[in-house]
This record gives structure tokens, C-alpha cells and sequence, in this order.
């Protein structure tokens, strides 16, 4: 009889491979090459939302390296990897709250459109980032357009929904 397979405990270094995916099936992030993902189909625009550009797999294909247990990624898919050993599987979901919180509507607010710059013609999916007077960012997107108006959405574009991850361990390091 063999050795029994090495499985993770909290502090190891592990790369991983993953498919993200909403309810609906729709792909998210991947660690996968996907035909068509680019960054812009990521949903990580900025880092304010604990998301880092080597977490978002669109764009950058092959597996994740991540401390478990470090914060690195989602606390609860750090935690679904100990135990796991190379080649292992898992799915886990985690609710809207856990994740990028619930979707809020006081989030979004109508901004006058001589507020922007003559330059800037703003498009429905466009983001930008607001600066508050303590030098502190928030990244919105445009979701409505009017003549005198813009309406803007603080809301991280996952809010409100449900993570499903696929999980592959592929090796301890």
C-alpha cells in the first residue's frame, strides 16, 4: 500500500484551478481558459471590494496560488480546501451576504451631468472611480442615462449574488 495523499491544512501554499458561476450558469471568474474572456468580463474593476487583479481569473489563465487561511480569497473557499488533497474536487456556493453583500439601492443615485467633464461622455457600463475629500476611491458604474442626468451604482457588480465555485486542488506546495 501506498502513502496516503498529502491533504491541505490552514498555512499551506496551494494553486488551485476554479469556474465561478452565478445561479444562472453564467461564468464570472475562472482560473479555465475560456474563448472570449477578457479582463472587462471579470467583475473586479478595482481592489476596494477584496478582489485582486491575480484573484480575477478572466485574462490570466493557469492555476491560483494562495496561502489558506491567509485572506487571500474568499474566506470560505480557503476553508472548503483544507483537507483536500491534489486532484480533489469540490463545489461550494456562498450566499450574497458572505460574498460581496447584499444588492443596496441607496447605492445608486442620479448625478446632475454637468457634473462631468465637457471630455467625458458617459456610456451605460462605464466605471469611474470617485475620489471623496479623505482621498478615499469608490468605483461606479453608469446605469442610466438622461438628459440632465447620470445614474450611478455603488453597488460591486456581484452584489446580490450567489457564488458558486467550482474547486480543483492541484498541488500543495
Amino acid at each position: 500500500m501506498g502513502q496516503a495523499a498529502q491533504q491541505v491544512k490552514p498555512g499551506d501554499q496551494v494553486k488551485i484551478n476554479f469556474n465561478g458561476t452565478l445561479e444562472d450558469g453564467t461564468l464570472f471568474d475562472t482560473t479555465y481558459e475560456v474563448e472570449g474572456c477578457d479582463d472587462d468580463n471579470c467583475g473586479c474593476e478595482d481592489d476596494s471590494h477584496g478582489c485582486e487583479d491575480e484573484a480575477c481569473g478572466c485574462g490570466e489563465v493557469g492555476p491560483m496560488e494562495l496561502g489558506v487561511g491567509s485572506g487571500d480569497f474568499f474566506p470560505q473557499v480557503e476553508e472548503a480546501l483544507v483537507g483536500m488533497a491534489p486532484g480533489d474536487k469540490k463545489t461550494i456556493t456562498i450566499k450574497a451576504e458572505e460574498a460581496f453583500g447584499e444588492y443596496d439601492a441607496e447605492q445608486v443615485t442620479a448625478v446632475p451631468r454637468n457634473q462631468f467633464p465637457e471630455d467625458i461622455n458617459p456610456a451605460i457600463g462605464d466605471t469611474f472611480e470617485l475620489v471623496n475629500d479623505d482621498g478615499e476611491g469608490m468605483v461606479v458604474t453608469v446605469i442610466e442615462l438622461g438628459d440632465t442626468e447620470v445614474t450611478l451604482d455603488a453597488n460591486h457588480p456581484l452584489a446580490g449574488e450567489n457564488l458558486t465555485f467550482e474547486l480543483e486542488l492541484v498541488e500543495i506546495l
